[in-house]
């Protein structure tokens, strides 16, 4: 992709970022802390059913779009599989009244049972129709499609305030699913052309059966992956309470500024790879491009372990616990962004069971770390767990890769990962009683990637000045 195309694409996730941003605090002071814990069970819920009922066809979609002769046979066949049988799930939910509700939220609400069922099926509509954008490289569509809900979520919470409506769980709810609703209704027009012209197309059963041979793999991986991304907050609402939730829920989406870095890269990405592969030519860029990514993943560490004392100036004092949280919490950005680095290798071999077994076993240690910790800690030992788990999958990833594909050097991957990984532990957990002890160790962790990295700091803002040099 030209640095253009990146910057299209690159819109979205920045924009998105900066509206979460704007809209947390707002969320944080007028709405309870229970609601706002609740809707971290709705986001668990919406990424579940994606992971589940995608049954791995859109990841064979993107894996085999290069090669499709008929790009729309190609979408009806990875799409409509799992959206029928989503269909049938939620209309059996529904059945049931408010017990949908009453599972996430502990209020059985069949009203809110039925909010939930329809940002189910648009949430599962929109990952698809997004590939499309992404897959085409439309980054301008694709990002303003992300930005927009966001953008409207903000309206909706800012007519409340306006208004005085109401600040409860219904209203919530609403304000969180409409947005969604609104990105689905944004990806289909955006897609007419594609979606419209799958209509007239016949699924072939036998190319169907391929992808799924090759998806299905992923229906464990990925539900695995969702574990190590959920578990926390399910063992939170389990054994905490919303309360803890909520404060755990906005550490999490104040870390979400570091998804910018793994919306954009993953975005752009993982057609690039699979394009190099396809042609036979550009691989020799992976190590290269692992580096610059380590570079700003052990950046992105330290400024949050400096700097994440300025959240609480927005947030109301019963949540002064997020400076701390925060540190651990964008492990999971950061470390899953690098491994996308080093995982190409199973990919480009096919051998999707390897990215299963990651999954696993990263979700196997999740799992045991939060059953441990959350009792001691609360919140600060669900966020801990993640930041270790989030380790040994780029770990395992890592070296899943090398042994399907070929070596890679990766002594400075672990060498500085597990110094970020440790110092996040330590911060989250003893940080407010160390608190001169850490902001020393992030500053030397900030040298020391200025030293290691000099050349590729260097480069970049060589590039930066030949491109403001050409256009003046």
């Amino acid at each position: 992709m030209t640095p253009k195309q990146i910057a299209a694409f690159a819109v979205g996730p920045i924009g998105g970022a900066v509206l979460s941003l704007i809209s947390l605090p707002i969320i944080t002071w007028f709405f309870s802390q229970e609601d706002v814990g609740r809707m971290a069970m709705l986001q668990v819920t919406l990424g579940f059913s994606i992971l589940l009922f995608s049954l791995g066809l859109d990841q064979s979609y993107v894996r085999e779009f290069h090669e499709a002769d008929s790009k729309p046979a190609l979408l009806k066949r990875a799409m409509l599989p799992g959206l029928m049988l989503l269909a049938a799930v939620v209309l059996i939910l529904l059945s049931l009244g408010g017990k949908l509700a009453g599972w996430l939220f502990g209020v059985p609400a069949w009203h809110l049972s039925g909010v939930v069922a329809l940002a189910l099926v648009a949430s599962y509509i929109s990952r698809f129709l997004s590939l499309v954008l992404r897959m085409n490289e439309r980054g301008l569509a694709f990002s303003m499609s992300q930005l927009l809900p966001k953008f409207l979520l903000l309206v909706i919470i800012g007519g409340y305030v306006a208004v005085g409506a109401d600040k409860d769980l219904t209203n919530l709810v609403w304000a969180n699913t409409a947005a969604i609703a609104f990105v689905c209704l944004v990806y289909g027009w955006n897609t007419r052309r594609e979606w419209l012209a799958a209509f007239r197309t016949r699924i072939d059963t036998g190319q169907l059966k391929n992808m799924l041979r090759f998806g299905l793999p992923l229906i464990l991986g990925g539900l695995a992956f969702w574990g190590l991304t959920a578990t926390d907050k399910v063992f939170l609402r389990s054994l905490t309470n919303f309360e803890e939730l909520g404060v755990y829920s906005v550490a999490v989406s104040f870390a979400g500024a570091a998804s910018i870095l793994q919306s954009v890269f993953s975005t752009v990405w993982a057609p690039t790879v699979y394009k190099w592969a396809n042609a036979g030519t550009g691989l020799e860029n992976v190590h290269r491009v692992s580096r610059y990514i380590l570079a700003l993943v052990i950046l992105g560490f330290a400024l949050a372990g400096l700097l994440s004392w300025v959240v609480t100036l927005f947030l109301p004092a019963n949540y002064s616990g997020v400076r701390w949280i925060l540190v651990s919490c964008i492990a999971y950005p950061l470390l899953y962004t690098l491994s996308e680095t080093t995982v190409v290798g199973i990919g480009i071999s096919r051998r999707s069971s390897f990215a299963m077994l990651a999954a696993v076993i990263a979700f196997s240690v999740n799992l045991i770390g939060n059953w441990w910790l959350i009792p001691i800690f609360g919140a600060s030992g669900a966020a801990v767990s993640t930041c270790v788990s989030f380790w040994v999958f780029f770990f395992l990833r890592t070296e899943f890769s090398i042994y399907l594909w070929k070596p890679m050097p990766r002594v400075l991957l672990y060498a500085f990962t597990l110094c970020c990984v440790a110092g996040a532990v330590v911060h989250t957990l003893t940080g407010e009683k160390l608190q001169g002890v850490m902001m020393t160790f992030w500053l030397v962790i900030l040298a020391s990637c200025g030293i290691a990295f000099r050349a590729e700091f260097l480069e970049v803002v060589r590039f930066i000045g030949r491109r403001v040099g050409s256009k003046s």
